[in-house]
């Protein structure tokens, strides 16, 4: 299995903590976004949007970080990283979407590249942009999981699944973008619980081969 995928970027780090989580032997392979690999031809034939991840498994390309997780848990189901109940699983994938559709699209790579380039914004108001809808995600997750009495050291329960994957991800992004992540206690503590796990020790940015050293 190889995972084409670039150090820094969140859905490439959300997928990496599954993969990890799972316990899957896999090779990387870094893509380059600084110097627009993404959009070399050979890459966009395995992916005609140029995003990253991408998973190769033999014959198989799959696109999309939530499809790749989605169907590593169904291929690989022990340890499973979702609920066994169906209300449950449905609360832990809005606690997932919450961070990957309403808050990441909106701080990736593309649109500040976008802020920055194409409407001039300079540094302090793509930061005011990345912080503005970060801040309002967090602010409604805050109160999903103060919602949950039964909630142990992470997202759901009492084991990492695939909502502090999208989590953690999304907390490195927010301290790389300078955000202060004290009005977001239950936040920092589920990414602290999770930092202390190998598997997340190893998927971090900083500890990929394609990290500045």
């Amino acid at each position: 299995m190889k995972i084409y995928n670039y150090f820094r970027s969140g859905t490439s780090h959300r997928l990496r903590i599954v993969l990890n989580l799972k316990g899957l032997d896999w090779d990387y392979v870094a893509v380059d976004l600084r110097a627009e690999a993404h959009f070399e031809a050979a890459f966009k034939a395995l992916n005609p949007q140029g995003f990253v991840p991408t998973l190769i498994d033999g014959d198989l390309v799959l696109t999309q970080s939530p499809a790749i997780i989605e169907w590593l848990e169904e291929r690989y189901p022990i340890p499973a990283l979702l609920p066994s109940d169906v209300n449950d699983r449905a609360r832990v994938r809005a606690l997932a979407a919450a961070v990957g559709c309403d808050i990441h699209p909106l701080n990736n790579r593309r649109v500040l590249a976008y802020l920055r380039h194409t409407l001039g914004c300079d540094e302090a108001a793509v930061l005011a942009w990345c912080g503005t809808w970060i801040c309002a995600g967090f602010e409604a997750l805050e109160t999903m999981l103060a919602a949950d009495p039964q909630r142990g050291s992470f997202c759901f329960g009492k084991q990492p699944g695939v909502a502090d994957a999208y989590l953690v991800a999304q907390v490195e992004s927010a301290r790389r973008f300078k955000l202060d992540l004290r009005p977001y206690p239950r936040i920092v503590a589920i990414d602290a619980a999770c930092g202390e796990l190998d598997a997340f020790k190893r998927s971090a940015p900083a500890m990929q081969p394609d990290a500045p050293n």
